[in-house]
C-alpha cells in the first residue's frame, strides 16, 4: 500500500490513489487528489463517466449517480487522507457508520464531483470524518462518516 511514492507532486492520479487504497476497478470512486494534509484533510475529485453502467438502471430516463456511490466516493477520499498519517499507513479503513447524511443535489453523468473530507477524530482503531460532495460549488451531499481500521 502507501509508501514514499505517495509523496508525488499533486494532483495525484490513479496510480498513487491505488497505491494507498485497496479498491480496484470497477470500484475506485476517486479520479484525482487535488490537495491533502495527511491525517487531517483532503480535496479530491470524481469524474462521473457518461457511459457508467449504473446509469442503465438508475434511472434510464433520468440518470443520476446513486447516493450510496457518492457516500462511498467520500469515504474513499477521506480514507486517502487518514491513511497518509504516518501512524496509519498500511492500514485499511472499513466504513462503519454514516451519520446525518443529507443529499441536496443530484449528480448527473459527465459532471465532476469535488470530494472534501476533514478528519475530526482519529485513533488506532476509529476515525471520524466530516465529508462534503459538491459540483461547481453547489453542495450535493454531506455527512459524518466513521471508519474502523484494520
Amino acid at each position: 500500500m502507501a509508501d514514499e511514492t505517495t509523496l508525488a507532486p499533486l494532483p495525484w492520479g490513479r496510480d498513487v490513489i491505488e497505491s494507498i487504497l485497496p479498491h480496484r476497478d470497477p470500484f475506485v470512486w476517486v479520479s484525482r487528489v487535488v490537495t491533502i494534509e495527511p491525517g487531517a484533510s483532503i480535496t479530491a475529485e470524481l469524474d462521473v463517466p457518461v457511459d457508467l453502467d449504473i446509469f442503465r438502471g438508475h434511472f434510464p430516463d433520468h440518470p443520476v449517480l446513486p447516493g450510496v456511490i457518492i457516500m462511498e466516493a467520500l469515504a474513499q477520499a477521506a480514507s486517502i487522507a487518514m491513511l497518509q498519517a504516518p501512524e496509519l499507513r498500511g492500514h485499511i479503513g472499513f466504513l462503519a457508520g454514516i451519520d446525518g447524511a443529507k443529499f441536496r443535489r443530484q449528480v448527473a453523468p459527465g459532471e465532476t464531483v469535488t470530494l472534501t473530507g476533514r478528519i475530526v477524530k482519529s485513533s488506532r482503531r476509529l476515525v471520524v470524518a466530516e465529508v462534503e460532495a459538491s459540483v461547481d460549488g453547489e453542495v450535493c451531499a454531506t455527512a459524518t462518516q466513521k471508519y474502523v481500521l484494520a
